[in-house]
């Protein structure tokens, strides 16, 4: 008896190791990228292969960014519990387990997608392993290094569709780039303690409330123009148009509303309008086209 209930607990480490709800977003993007690059009817055989694939990369590279971040993980309350610090899993293993995931993951879209795809999830697991997740110890900017492998799924869904990459495309990447920093400012100021203590380098700590939230209502301002965009390029019609133009100015208000009273209730108000924010526009986004 006393075996199968610890190989279930050392599966749901693995899996707390992985981080399961970021995975979950990100195929939300590749699938919303796929879908708005598809000509005709969607390859369902594809997008499987380019989730499959994506989601071995996403697992992979959370995975890797845990065991980097182990002992910044022990000394914050909100992730002390995680299955490193807390001693539940060993580094060694965990790094098999990471490396596996992510390496099969790109070979898996090589071979079962196109080589674009597979690029664009190594440059992903690159950049937010070994450039965002260092830089955080250094600079604030880290915040805005961190968004480029956040927002190059939805280029990779794309590519998996088109087999090409083009201003769509990119177009999409910076729709998401942008969506992020407020996500992720409101998100460093809630928890800026935490940040503080394990030595991390967020605005939230270096520069307080006024410069985390002006930025972060900067960011939500330059988001509305560029959420028009792909109604400009024809990748969507008036009616999501419309859609963007009402979510991201609500967006902004809810940015607004912190800039000016920089309280809790407003900042997770604000954290919470940005995960509302993105998979509605990405489902009026592939609605509209549909």
């Amino acid at each position: 008896m006393p075996g199968p209930v610890l190989s279930r607990g050392r599966l749901a480490d693995y899996l707390e190791l992985s981080k399961p709800n970021i995975v979950g977003l990100i195929l939300v993007t590749v699938a919303a990228g796929f879908a708005l690059a598809s000509v005709g009817p969607v390859n369902l055989v594809l997008l499987v292969h380019a989730l499959v694939g994506s989601a071995l990369v996403a697992a992979g590279s959370n995975a890797l960014n845990q065991i980097l971040e182990r002992r910044v993980d022990a000394s914050m309350r909100r992730t002390r519990s995680r299955p490193l610090p807390s001693g539940r899993l060993h580094t060694a293993q965990s790094a098999v387990f990471a490396w596996t995931l992510g390496v099969s993951g790109i070979l898996y879209l090589a071979l079962l997608t196109n080589w674009i795809v597979a690029a664009l999830a190594a440059g992903t697991l690159g950049s937010y392993v070994f450039v965002y997740t260092p830089l955080k110890r250094v600079t604030s900017l880290s915040t805005l290094v961190g968004a480029v492998p956040g927002a190059l799924p939805i280029v990779g869904g794309w590519a998996a569709a088109r087999g090409s990459v083009d201003l769509a495309a990119w177009v999409l990447f910076a729709i998401l780039f942008l969506w992020q920093l407020p996500h992720f400012l409101a998100l460093a100021w809630l928890y800026r303690e935490d940040y503080a203590r394990a030595g991390l380098r967020m605005l939230s700590v270096t520069s307080g409330a006024e410069a985390t939230f002006r930025q972060a209502l900067l960011y939500a301002a330059a988001l509305l123009p560029m959420s028009l965009v792909p109604t400009v390029l024809g990748t969507t019609g008036a009616v999501y148009f419309v859609g963007a133009l009402a979510l991201s100015g609500w967006l902004i208000a809810a940015t607004l509303a912190v800039a000016l009273d920089h309280s809790p209730k407003k900042a997770r108000k604000l954290f919470l309008a940005t995960i509302v924010y993105l998979p509605l526009i990405l489902a009026l986004m592939v609605l509209d086209k549909a």
